[in-house]
């Protein structure tokens, strides 16, 4: 026999009719059992159509909490805690479709949307959890950090401040609304609420991590090593942090230090991720001590770590690089003449990572007419929206009118306007990665600058390999993988000077150093700006910078990075295996 819950269910209709009877249903059962999910959901329900919104949310919470003790989420949760995600989500979905307005399971299920990168997903998941309890504010608080991941800052932002007026002593809501700060370029804002923070006592080791993280960005350098050595008192074990230490590049690790990184990889229960940061840590540290082959070992070990993770494979980067060549013929770019979004405001500092794009960029940024900004994610993500009508990208590009080009490049020009804080006619885009999209940003900004920042490739590619990066790179975990990666870029950026010559002006970094008022005075006069004597005082620059170079461009000038590579050849013949020609005739480029 049907409970009076599961009658109502089956009748739904009853809630708009007759929600005050709904009510009763749902109090009578819930007074034979406080712990039924289904009458909570049915009285939240109830209490919404009665306008009673207190009530409903309470309800609502109460629902959720009755939910995570039904047996199929209680699996899930241990599935999602090990990280099974093939078994959690078939649990997930199955509970869905017998309850689907079980929040819980929701936004479980846009957890595990989230780890597998699926954040569009996430995000509907979760605006589906808010619907149904407005008053979640765990999932509130996941949407917040759904949108950061985006880089949908200012949407973030909203759902916080609907947190913090709620709960406006949350330290999680408070760190996670500074990061997204920082990342438009607030860190007054953001190192103020990290203070606060701090100034309550806190020892939460990743939150001294983060604050560390923004002094190091804003050139507080003795600051941000503070923090750090703060957060590793804390918990030595968090890899993270060593890494950070290390990764300033001005820091010398001690003997102690060493044993403690040591001691902390030897620690039972050490997660992947502390693992692999303390392997790139030992690297550096071994290396400042000048013992190679140790610093090797942890190098590589951290490299295979990392690279486990993220399963790269290069031939889809070659695949790309041959259909973007194929694509782009001087006949399909001479047919799109005069397309695009005349705005010439960014210039696009492109290439390999680790090449000496944060020193270009910090020598433009010294000019009175350029704002540096960040690695902006803008371009990959609209190069992506191309795909939506099914297309595969960049073929979908052929399929792009007049019109959507500019509307293209309008959108690009308004979703960076939040990274621009002066009035400066011009503003850097210094997203290495971009010079897969060269083609595409001329398509849709045809007056954009375009600056290709080149290093020589051993000394490029192994530092791309002793390098790990807070995300993406994939490529730079094997030597083979950074090796064909490097190729497949000069191969590319060949073809564009080939179909579109004189479009892409490129700075050799050993060039740069040798002689930099002559490649400074080139660089300006590629961008059809006067040479300004502060460019050659670059150094005297306080802007913030949020790159691994950070501390290295606050210094003049200097030849420290050159052949970095030497000491380790006797380990990288697969990385020149894999550059082949490129390599033997740098600066020179093989013929196509």
């Amino acid at each position: 026999m049907a409970t009076d819950v599961e009658t109502v269910r089956g009748e739904r209709g009853l809630i708009d009719v007759a929600p005050a009877r709904a009510l009763q249903i749902a109090r009578r059962a819930l007074a034979r059992n406080p712990g039924d999910a289904d009458a909570h959901r049915l009285a939240a329900l109830a209490y919404r159509r009665l306008g009673l919104d207190e009530e409903a949310e309470r309800a609502e919470i109460e629902a959720i909490e009755a939910s995570v003790h039904d047996p199929s989420i209680r699996e899930a949760a241990v599935a999602l805690a090990e990280n099974a995600l093939h078994v959690a989500e078939p649990i997930l979905r199955a509970r869905l479709k017998a309850v689907p307005e079980d929040v819980a399971a929701i936004r479980m299920l846009a957890e595990l949307a989230g780890r597998i990168g699926r954040n569009r997903d996430a995000e509907t998941l979760l605006r589906r959890a808010l619907e149904l309890a407005p008053g979640f504010h765990a999932a509130r608080s996941n949407l917040a950090i759904i949108l950061h991941r985006q880089n949908r800052t200012e949407d973030a932002l909203a759902e916080l401040a609907r947190l913090t007026a709620v709960d406006p002593d949350n330290p999680g809501y408070a760190n996670l609304k500074a990061a997204a700060l920082g990342r438009v370029g607030e860190f007054d804002e953001a190192l103020a609420l990290y203070e606060q923070i701090i100034g309550r006592g806190s020892t939460h080791p990743k939150l001294w991590m983060s604050y560390g993280h923004t002094l190091k960005t804003v050139g507080r350098q003795e600051d941000s090593i503070r923090a750090y050595r703060q957060a590793v008192a804390i918990r030595p074990e968090l890899g993270e942090v060593w890494w950070s230490l290390a990764n300033l590049k001005t820091v010398r690790f001690d003997e102690a230090d060493i044993a403690a990184m040591e001691a902390a990889l030897n620690s039972p229960n050490l997660s992947e991720e502390d693992r692999f940061h303390l392997e790139f840590a030992l690297g550096k540290a071994h290396e400042d001590a000048g013992d190679a082959e140790r610093s090797f070992t942890h190098y590589a070990a951290g490299n295979v770590q990392r690279r486990a993770q993220l399963r790269y494979n290069p031939a889809e980067t070659s695949r790309k690089v041959d259909r973007t060549i194929a694509l782009f013929t001087r006949e399909f770019l001479a047919e799109r003449t005069g397309w695009g979004h005349r705005a010439p405001d960014p210039i696009f500092i492109l290439g390999m990572p680790r090449a000496g794009s944060t020193l270009i960029e910090q020598i433009l940024s010294s000019h009175s007419q350029i704002e540096g900004t960040m690695e902006l994610p803008d371009i990959p993500a609209l190069a992506a929206r191309t795909e939506e009508g099914g297309a595969t990208y960049p073929e979908a590009l052929s399929g792009l009118s007049a019109e959507e080009t500019a509307a293209l490049g309008a959108d690009y020009i308004e979703r960076t306007r939040i990274q621009r804080k002066t009035d400066r006619p011009f503003f850097i885009d210094k997203l290495p990665n971009n010079w897969l999209h060269t083609g595409f940003i001329h398509l849709i900004l045809p007056n954009a600058r375009i600056i290709d920042a080149r290093r020589h490739p051993l000394d490029c590619c192994f530092s791309n390999f002793k390098q790990h990066f807070a995300k993406g790179q994939g490529f730079s975990y094997g030597l083979e993988d950074v090796g064909h990666y490097y190729s497949d870029y000069v191969r590319l950026m060949a073809h564009f000077d080939a179909v579109l010559p004189g479009r892409v002006h490129r700075v050799i970094h050993e060039r740069l150093l040798d002689d930099p008022e002559q490649e400074i005075r080139a660089m300006l006069h590629a961008l059809s700006l006067p040479f300004e004597a502060g460019c050659l005082d670059f150094h005297r620059n306080d802007r913030a910078v949020r790159t691994a170079s950070s501390e290295q461009v606050r210094r003049p000038i200097n030849r420290d990075g050159v052949d970095q590579w030497r000491p380790y050849e006797p380990w990288l013949a697969p990385l020149k295996e894999a550059l082949g020609t490129v390599l033997t005739e740098y600066p020179n480029v093989p013929p196509l």
